[in-house]
């Protein structure tokens, strides 16, 4: 790890059970959620569920700064769709494919294909999945 670096921020969760019956929990008390696997009635979210929300929400604010640099407003009404695909094959085993569908009403195409672009660039979910999962990322 680089010295360098600046920690701005720790999450620290701690789970037990797995995504079959657990629960996670964080250490402040914020995030305290059941887990369940994908397509049953079981209450409760999935780590897929979670990565989709934690993806969308630090795009819009990597497209917040982008838009920021370039002394325009990113519209209130932005709205950040994305799709989590778990998927299964025999070569490779379980893996994510990834979709974000992205609508920033009010803008000029031109200017919010910048934004999305600079912000698939800067964001950290994005630089984290980069290379290891299938991307797709549509201006609607």
């Amino acid at each position: 790890m680089e010295t360098t670096k600046k920690v701005l921020y720790t999450a620290k969760v701690s789970t037990t059970g797995g995504r079959t019956n657990g629960t996670a929990k964080s250490n402040d008390g914020q995030l305290d959620i059941k887990l369940s696997t994908p397509g049953t009635s079981r209450p409760g979210t999935n780590p897929e569920q979670l990565f989709a929300a934690g993806w969308s929400a630090c795009f819009e604010g990597a497209m917040g700064i982008a838009a920021k640099q370039l002394n325009i407003s990113l519209p209130d009404d932005t709205i950040i769709n994305a799709e989590i695909d778990l998927t299964l094959s025999p070569a490779d085993g379980y893996a994510l494919q990834a979709r974000l569908n992205i609508s920033i009403p009010g803008v000029e195409r031109e200017i919010a294909q910048q934004l999305v672009d600079a912000a698939h660039q800067t964001c950290p979910y994005s630089k984290a999945i980069r290379g290891n999962v299938d991307v797709e990322i549509n201006l609607i």
